[in-house]
């Protein structure tokens, strides 16, 4: 067969993850009973997240997740209080009616996955918006810039 024959190959489609898709990964990463369940963290977990993000990283965010968890990062109206990352867990075990260890399990388990989804571009926006201790829930480092040197008072 002469090489002006032979058709190029296509790139196969990446496929698109549905919200079923998402919540059973999220059922099965973080080892939830029920799809039910799952559907619960990711709803708790992203609407405390939209919460926290300007909305620029949000509107972004939401753009790379399946129609029905965007709504849940989109609906809430942004609060002007930042929390750190361990105050975000605190928060939303109070809001869920769990524990701290629980409330920072659904936190990883839906924002690591997320992250894979955002890629490491907008991951980076985002972490730059939120103050310390988000990286972690991310599934990240967490790297600290060095504090500006200060210099002694000279003695006289």
């Amino acid at each position: 067969m002469p090489l002006t024959q032979i058709k190029p190959q296509t790139a196969p489609a990446t496929e698109v993850l549905t919200y079923h898709r998402l919540v059973e990964r999220v059922r099965y990463d973080g080892a939830y009973p029920t799809r039910e369940r799952a559907d619960a963290v990711i709803h708790a977990v992203l609407t405390s997240l939209g919460r926290r993000l300007p909305e620029e990283e949000r509107t972004a965010l939401a753009a790379v997740l399946p129609d029905e968890a965007a709504r849940f990062l989109t609906s809430p109206a942004r609060e002007p209080e930042q929390f750190t990352g361990w105050e975000f867990v605190a928060d939303l075990a109070s809001r869920t009616g769990g524990t701290p260890a629980t409330a920072r399990w659904d936190t990883g388990t839906v924002l690591e996955l997320v992250a894979k989804l955002a890629g490491e571009d907008l991951v980076a926006r985002i972490l730059d918006q939120l103050p310390a201790g988000y990286a972690l829930l991310f599934g990240r480092a967490e790297l600290t810039r060095p504090a500006p040197a200060q210099h002694a008072p000279r003695a006289a």
